[in-house]
């Protein structure tokens, strides 16, 4: 009689006179996960233990974190353009006054980083 897993197509080999499964894995392409990838991953470990297994089982993961990755990083330097040009950070202002510049531009990129993080990463 064989096995669910020999119905379906799966094959043993012999180890010692055991019966292991001959699994293979998806072939992934590397492909760099960057911050917001990453936090995404945290997230999902941390409070959709759910949706993070379902998706690792399913072999999905790895095709989520790029598309998270790809869609945050966008949205997130769209906001900096968007925000800095409203504020009137140039590089003019770039010129005369650095330090304000440079001050001005972190409080952008943190709003940034508080709007993406609301919206792709934490929902």
């Amino acid at each position: 009689m064989q096995s669910l897993y020999e119905q379906n197509g799966g094959t043993y080999r012999i180890v010692n006179d055991y019966r292991v499964p001959n699994f293979t894995l998806q072939d992934e392409s590397e492909h760099h996960i960057g911050l917001w990838g990453k936090r995404r991953l945290a997230y999902l470990k941390n409070h959709r233990r759910v949706l993070y297994v379902n998706l690792l089982t399913s072999g999905k993961l790895t095709e989520h974190l790029r598309e998270i990755d790809t869609a945050a990083y966008e949205q997130h330097e769209a906001i900096v353009r968007q925000m800095a040009a409203a504020q009137g950070v140039t590089e003019q202002l770039k010129a005369d006054d650095a330090m304000l510049w440079v001050g001005k531009l972190n409080n952008v990129r943190a709003c940034a980083d508080e709007i993406v993080s609301k919206e792709l990463i934490c929902n």
